[in-house]
């Protein structure tokens, strides 16, 4: 029979057949309900929605099995109605209707399939014992709740009483509520209190461990309460922990002040409780000053025709590195006490600026601590963090110190121009202290609080540019600077050293692999163009690669690899043996350039073009370049007369410089007498011999100046097949750096003004008047 009964969604809960419940209302159409059924007998119907998040569920949103319900009590608040109900059938929802201000509902009861089978009494019965289990293990329920399910009820009544209390989620119960069949009903109840006796089963085991812990940390803490009231009264104040700490204390050999310290934070960490966060970090310090070698030295190794012979082991050429280290060993052994140096090895990359480090150590018979400052930001990373925060620890310096267990290692700091600054601090001055002399014996971390003796210690920091070293730090330095290697610099280093390690790192043997000297120097002078070996060494790599293959499939067991050989290996020629033109061009010069790699040569180009005067630079100039372009044109408007040009050549024609290589920055004021010289060339039609290659710094009255960057440009023409070099006066007296085998296949020429540049440079005669007290020269024909 259906009955037209008021509807009322539920957000999470179902109201079970049978069960009294306790449920708020106050949503408008669920108080117009309430007050509806009670005109009629207070019957009301009771349904989940599907989402409980809906304020105002469509009859979509609502499930089609529901609950008849009686409102037994009810209690009016601000807003809203707490009602008492209880549950009476199972009922299905055919319709849904609004009616005025809320919803009505058109119900048939669904009644329940049950039977007296000896099966549903056994299901009965287990589950009265397993919800007794559940109550034992600390299920939450009410206590009328309990003695009702307890009490004698029908199977029926039992299923819907304990659904009501079981913790499932709301679909799941209204999973039950669907269920007519009693005995399906029973099975399932009996699925989900199984699973949730599991889940209070392993909570009790849970809380039964931490329990036992607290009562085990409880009771330790007891009895060391005891023991120190038993050692306070036979008079041993200290427990174990501090009389350790107090041995370790005396084993560092700290300075007294020191020790006084670390004393009496020992003190204050046996006054403190067991468990008082504070009492690890004091730990911690403590930890960190009896482990640091306060009173332990590394012996040196005096010696020092063996500390040369190591050396020279290790690496070839570096002979200004080589001999300050031998320097220092000769003043220690007549002293017997120097203070460590603060050396800074400056030069391109993979020049063995980083590798010499761990030979100086070697020869010394010192420990090697390496730390790489590239990219460090923050001043803690240098200094240490203050004791305060959280997780705090030395620096990067003590920490080094504490590994090396020695407090005279040689300590590298690598990439000390990559060094960053920002609103952490600045790590760079963090540095002054440390990298000082006369400072360094008094090194405070900001996490020790005391002062660490870094006199000792030999410090040795690597850089490619010394630009980026702010001058207070790069004062403290002693800077040797690491130069370019030179062609046969290279091959004697892939002979002796790259080679033999790549073979070994390879599997191979000198047996099984060669390479001859000629196919060593191809590979050097045709598949690398670098300042340093690391590109060499991937060369020589990617060889024994393939040789490896070879060997390893079984094709071939020894191999020869000679200079025909490379181009299978290597693929086709990358470099070719000279970088210069094919032939001499009006309007081009060869200059000689500085850069971060070594040097390099780069070509001038002018071309003139009709116009009114405009000086046009292109090839990513930076502006002492351009600046160096505009003294050059004006030197040239100002000596027209002198050069053979009318007085006003340049109204008629715009002059563009163009550097190639566009994509890389160029700056620095050495091109100017090359790009003078290209000027001229191009305006008079004379050409430029391209075997001369040239750098100097031109002024307005024509005097070349003095350049820097010598040894690495002169190096890079040699390479580059130049054959004869023009540069100031004043850069004589650095040929002495220069290496012997490219003194001996270049020619110098010394020039004082631009005339004399012009004179050698040109391919044709030039005539150069007397002015301004310059003598003439007579010019060369080929230089």
């Amino acid at each position: 029979m259906e009955k037209v009964i008021p509807l009322i969604p539920i957000r999470d809960g179902v109201v079970f057949p049978n069960t009294d419940s306790v449920l708020t209302f106050g949503r408008p159409k669920s108080l117009a309900a309430l007050e509806a059924s009670f005109t009629s007998e207070r019957i009301v119907c009771f349904v989940l929605q599907k989402n409980s998040k809906l304020n105002d569920p469509a009859p979509m949103d609502l499930y089609t099995v529901a609950t008849l319900s009686r409102i037994e009590r009810m209690t009016r608040t601000e807003g809203e109605i707490i009602a008492q109900v209880r549950g009476i059938s199972r009922v299905k929802i055919n319709s849904i209707e609004e009616h005025g201000s809320y919803l009505i509902a058109k119900v048939v009861e669904m009644p329940d399939v049950a039977d007296n089978s000896p099966e549903i009494k056994a299901l009965c019965n287990h589950l009265t014992n397993e919800f007794r289990r559940a109550m034992n293990l600390g299920k939450s329920v009410d206590f009328l709740v309990f003695m009702n399910i307890m009490s004698d009820n029908s199977p029926h009544e039992l299923a819907d009483l304990i659904a009501s209390v079981l913790d499932v989620k709301p679909s799941e119960r209204q999973e039950l509520l669907e269920i007519t069949n009693v005995r399906t009903r029973l099975e399932k109840i009996a699925d989900f209190l199984t699973k949730e006796l599991k889940v209070l089963e392993l909570e009790k085991r849970i809380a039964s461990k931490t329990q036992e812990r607290f009562e085990k940390g409880a009771r330790e803490a007891i009895l060391r309460e005891r023991l120190k009231t038993i050692e306070k009264e036979l008079g041993e104040e200290e427990d174990s922990g501090t009389r350790e700490y107090m041995e370790k204390i005396k084993e560092a050999k700290m300075p007294e002040e020191i020790a006084e310290k670390a004393r009496k934070e020992v003190k204050k960490l046996s006054q403190m409780a067991q468990f008082n966060p504070e009492a690890g970090y004091i730990r911690n310090y403590l930890d960190w000053l009896v482990a640091l070698p306060w009173g332990i030295r590394s012996k040196n190794n005096v010696n020092i025709k063996n500390a040369e012979k190591i050396l020279d082991e290790d690496h070839y050429g570096l002979n200004k590195v080589k001999e300050r280290i031998v320097e220092y060993l000769a003043v220690h052994k007549l002293s017997g006490k120097m203070k460590g140096p603060i050396l800074c090895f400056a030069g391109p990359p993979g020049v063995g600026k980083t590798s010499i480090g761990k030979s100086i150590a070697r020869s010394l018979g010192r420990k090697f601590v390496r730390v790489s400052l590239g990219g460090i930001r923050d001043e803690a990373e240098i200094r240490g963090h203050r004791r305060t925060y959280v997780g705090a620890l030395p620096g990067r310096i003590i920490q080094g110190i504490k590994d090396a267990g020695t407090r005279n290692p040689i300590f590298m700091l690598d990439e000390i121009d990559k060094v960053g600054a920002d609103f952490r601090g600045d790590p760079s001055s963090a540095l002054l202290e440390a990298l000082d002399p006369e400072q360094n014996h008094q090194f405070s971390d900001h996490y020790l609080e005391v002062p660490f003796d870094l006199s000792d210690v030999m410090f040795v920091t690597t850089a490619n540019v010394l630009d980026t070293i702010p001058p207070a730090l790069r004062d403290r330095l002693e800077i040797i600077n690491f130069s370019g290697y030179t062609l046969d610099e290279k091959f004697k280093i892939a002979r002796e050293f790259l080679l033999k390690k790549q073979i070994e790192s390879h599997g191979l043997t000198t047996e099984k692999v060669k390479l001859s000297d000629e196919a060593l120097k191809f590979v050097i002078e045709h598949y690398t163009r670098e300042a340093g070996v690391r590109s060499l060494e991937r060369q020589i790599a990617t060889i024994l690669r393939k040789i490896a293959k070879q060997i390893a499939e079984g094709k071939k067991t020894k191999i020869l690899v000679t200079e025909k050989d490379v181009p299978k290996y290597l693929g086709p020629i990358k470099i070719s043996s000279t970088l210069l033109e094919k032939k001499d061009e009006i309007g081009m010069s060869t200059g000689l350039a500085w850069t971060e790699a070594g040097g390099d040569i780069l070509f001038i180009e002018v071309a003139l073009m009709p116009g009114k005067g405009q000086l046009i630079l292109t090839g990513q100039l930076g502006d002492v370049m351009k600046e160096s372009c505009q003294a050059a044109m004006s030197y040239i408007r100002a000596r027209a007369g002198q050069l053979g040009l009318p007085e006003k050549f340049y109204q008629k024609i715009d002059v563009h410089i163009h550097v190639p290589e566009g994509a890389v920055p160029k700056d620095g004021p050495s091109a100017g007498i090359p790009i003078a010289t290209a000027i001229i060339s191009a305006l008079t039609k004379i050409p430029v011999n391209r075997k001369v290659g040239m750098t100097g710094e031109i002024t307005l009255r024509g005097r070349v100046m003095e350049i820097g960057g010598l040894k690495e440009k002169v190096i890079a023409a040699h390479r580059a097949g130049v054959k004869t070099i023009v540069l100031p006066k004043e850069n004589r007296k650095d040929l002495e750096d220069i290496p012997k085998e490219v003194l001996k296949d270049l020619r110098f020429k010394f020039v004082s003004h631009m005339d004399e540049v012009l004179g050698i440079s040109l391919k044709e005669s030039l005539k150069v008047k007397k002015i301004d007290g310059v003598p003439t020269h007579q010019p060369f024909l080929h230089a």
